[in-house]
């Protein structure tokens, strides 16, 4: 580990999986003391209308589809990217969609998972980076994927969390998923994360916050 620092990325992206990733970093976020924590969100852009920012001047030419401190024009925190009232197809996903009171759970999910990561705060950075969309029609998974393992490599992390949809390792392959890519590419550990479990839920809304 770096200085005894563990440094972790997360990846959200608004998606359910990513949800039930972001609930799991927490838990972990509140029992590791050393845990710095980087909440990694990816946007695109059109490069001919911001100025191009690199943290460093060593990008080979074709990743300078990427660039990072992407600024937009108003300022998001990572609660920003969930659904306030989320529909029983997005929540499904989640929790229990035979449980009558899923709406009440989500909320209370998502404001002790807020909690957490606002009492941590110093150790707790949300990232942007931005995929320049003017240098081609279409945005590729496999370059965000770059852009993430190459993100996570330049600094150092130790651990990149990630949502899946629970394909096994071998449907992964077979049928390929953004996360398991992520899996397949990293060089550092990836810890996938699927969807939480009732008793996992229970568990984390029982517990007291210290």
């Amino acid at each position: 580990m770096n200085d005894s620092k563990l440094k972790v990325l997360l990846y959200s992206d608004g998606s359910y999986q990513a949800f039930s990733a972001a609930v799991y970093t927490a838990t972990l976020l509140q029992n590791t003391p050393n845990m710095h924590l980087t909440i990694l969100q990816v946007q695109e852009k059109d490069g001919g209308s911001i100025g191009m920012k690199y943290s460093w001047t060593e990008l080979r030419p074709k990743y300078k589809r990427y660039y990072w401190e992407c600024s937009p024009d108003t300022d998001y925190s990572w609660i920003d990217t969930w659904p306030v009232r989320p529909d029983s197809k997005w929540i499904k996903h989640i929790l229990d969609e035979s449980d009558p009171e899923i709406k009440r759970q989500y909320d209370e999910i998502l404001a002790k998972t807020n909690n957490i990561f606002s009492k941590r705060t110093q150790n707790v950075h949300l990232q942007t980076l931005c995929l320049n969309t003017c240098f081609s029609e279409t945005s590729d998974v496999s370059e965000t994927v770059e852009m993430i393992v190459d993100y996570t490599t330049k600094n150092l992390f130790d651990l990149i969390i990630i949502g899946t949809r629970g394909l096994s390792t071998l449907k992964g392959v077979i049928f390929g998923s953004f996360s398991h890519e992520v899996l397949n590419k990293s060089t550092i550990p990836v810890l996938l994360i699927k969807k939480l479990p009732q008793e996992f839920i229970d568990s984390y809304l029982s517990e007291s916050e210290s």
